[in-house]
């Protein structure tokens, strides 16, 4: 090949060289490139991550029994509790129970959970690794139902230390048993218990502490209750014996309540009160009116029966008598006893009439006397007066059992003197007629009845308050 040929081939080939080497331009689009920060490519350790080749874990959960107890064959192993309520929600007397929410945590130490940590950092974890390693076997005596909380997730924490200690806690809505004293109801406080014990592991195997005593019950400040005052919160721990299995450590957490009366009062005591005052209206009420004083002792008589039975109606069926049945069944007796004072008053008033008609129908009416009226006259006339009305002869002289009952003249009266003594008894007794016509028996019982029922109201509140 000729040199020149050779020398032309060689520079073709350099510019190719040259124009492949050569940085290819972008077609310009508008934005402008940004610069990536430097920190974002600079990857931090995953120490979750598991290395090619030989596996290292964090737990070694695999390398382990978890389904023995920590230091099996050893002493018990000491696991301490803590509460926390978060609410009391609801008091049932008709069920006799009560149901709380509750964060509950217990403390011990597995041994084979520890691990190395150069910072000596708990690690937190959630409810899945609760289900690969031991926890503590712990249920609440004597509850109806229970339930973890699982919104939005469940609502179960497991942290892990260092040396192997462990935190467990989860969040609990229990519904559980409380025998209920109702002798002093509405004015009474009851004491409640929510009892905590393991289910498989005796005192030689575990042992359920108070982790701080007293302080290991912490309360949330704003819990109330509408009918109860919540008066005091502790903790109590005892043994419980079962003669199949052996002896069990429980723990106790323990609340008083006192109950708030003015509902009562309003619903209960008030009206029952005012229906007792209504019955001692009839006293007042014309003996000769019998629709008024019958109606009204029925209707005192119904309405206390009302109350009575939706009082018992949302109580428990109980074999003895509580505090406000005294109240109730007191307060409708005091108004029957006002309907047996009418039935008493209007069956004296009839035999107190029957013996005038008698008297009437003993002494006929003296015919030849002209003007003549008839006067009623009671034992309050003396006897000379009594026996001479009217100029009667001695021969009508009436006997003392006659007299004392009720004595009926006719007075031959002339016609000014009897005008003049009817206008003086219109005049001063048309403002008392309605005492008149009053049997002594209401007089009585206008004053009986409520100071009998003052004196049973100042014992009644002296005793159960």
């Amino acid at each position: 090949m000729p040199y020149f040929t050779r020398l032309i081939l060689f520079l073709f080939c350099l510019m190719v060289l040259v124009e492949s080497r050569k940085p290819k331009r972008k077609r310009w689009t508008g934005q402008v490139e940004m610069p990536k920060p430097s920190h974002l490519y600079k990857k931090n350790l995953d120490v979750t991550k598991i290395r090619k080749g030989k596996p290292q874990q964090l737990l070694r959960v695999d390398e382990h029994d978890f389904s023995m107890r920590p230091a099996f064959g050893g002493p018990a192993i000491p696991v301490g509790v803590d509460v926390q309520v978060e609410s009391l929600d609801s008091i049932s007397e008709v069920d006799m129970d009560f149901t709380m929410t509750l964060y509950l945590r217990h403390y011990w130490k597995d041994e084979r959970l520890a691990f190395s940590s150069a910072s000596n950092k708990s690690m937190t974890f959630d409810g899945r690794l609760v289900k690969k390693i031991w926890v503590p076997d712990v249920f609440f005596v004597h509850s109806k139902r229970s339930f973890t909380h699982d919104t939005t997730t469940d609502n179960i924490m497991l942290r892990v230390f260092p040396d192997g200690h462990v935190l467990y806690s989860m969040r609990i809505t229990v519904t559980a048993m409380c025998n209920m004293d109702f002798s002093h109801f509405p004015l009474d406080s009851q004491t409640c218990s929510l009892e905590l014990e393991s289910y498989a592991y005796t005192d030689e195997d575990l042992m359920l502490y108070w982790k701080n005593g007293d302080e290991s019950l912490k309360t949330d400040e704003k819990i109330s209750l509408s009918q109860f005052l919540i008066q005091k919160f502790h903790t109590t721990s005892r043994l419980a014996f079962y003669s199949s299995t052996g002896w069990y450590n429980r723990l106790y957490i323990n609340f008083t309540l006192r109950r708030h009366i003015f509902f009562f009062l309003l619903q209960t005591y008030f009206p029952a009160t005012l229906m007792v005052m209504l019955s001692w209206v009839s006293f007042w009420i014309d003996r000769r009116a019998v629709p008024a004083r019958v109606s009204l002792g029925i209707t005192t008589v119904l309405t206390m029966t009302t109350i009575i039975t939706g009082v018992n109606a949302s109580m428990p069926r109980v074999s003895y008598v509580k505090a406000v049945d005294i109240y109730l069944w007191v307060s409708f007796v005091f108004v029957f006893l006002s309907v047996l004072e009418y039935a008493a008053v209007n069956y004296l008033t009839t035999v107190q009439e029957r013996k005038e008609r008698k008297l009437r129908e003993k002494f006929p009416c003296m015919c030849g006397m002209l003007h003549s009226k008839t006067m009623m006259l009671d034992g309050s006339y003396s006897e000379s007066e009594a026996n001479s009305l009217a100029g009667y002869p001695r021969s009508h002289i009436l006997t003392e059992e006659e007299r004392q009952d009720k004595i009926v003249v006719h007075l031959g009266l002339s016609g000014e003197a009897n005008a003049a003594r009817k206008k003086g008894l219109l005049k001063g007794q048309t403002g008392f007629r309605i005492f008149q016509n009053t049997h002594a028996i209401d007089k009585y019982s206008r004053l009986i009845f409520p100071a009998s029922y003052i004196f049973f109201n100042l014992i009644y509140w002296s005793v159960f308050s």
